[in-house]
């Protein structure tokens, strides 16, 4: 059985290491599937996405919800050191923007 609506965030790329591409899934972060090629580590990687959400089904356990499917604010706090704060207010000043946009810019670029 595929998944129906499999909306998880996959990525391949290779690994040095085991001389293959590697699949992996942002939402299942412990799991990952080594091939030869691109294309069948992307495969390997959804399969076995398939078959953890259906043994997480049987067993009634929570589902990870895909990153896409969330629902964002567009606000988080973070904390930064102070002069970095005090370059950046002055980087919007000179600007003539809010510290908010200019933040906003600087971590969109």
């Amino acid at each position: 059985m595929v998944l129906k609506n499999d909306h998880y965030t996959y990525r391949v790329t290779w690994s040095e290491d085991d001389n293959e591409y590697v699949g992996l899934c942002t939402e299942f972060s412990g799991l990952s599937w080594l091939d030869k090629s691109p294309e069948s580590a992307l495969k390997g990687i959804r399969d076995v996405i398939n078959v953890v959400v259906q043994d997480l089904q049987k067993n009634d356990e929570p589902i990870p919800v895909p990153i896409a499917s969330r629902n964002y604010s567009g606000k988080f706090m973070i904390r930064i050191p102070p002069e970095a704060h005090r370059n950046l207010a002055i980087q919007a000043a000179e600007a003539g923007v809010s510290m908010n946009r200019m933040a906003s810019s600087k971590l969109s670029s």
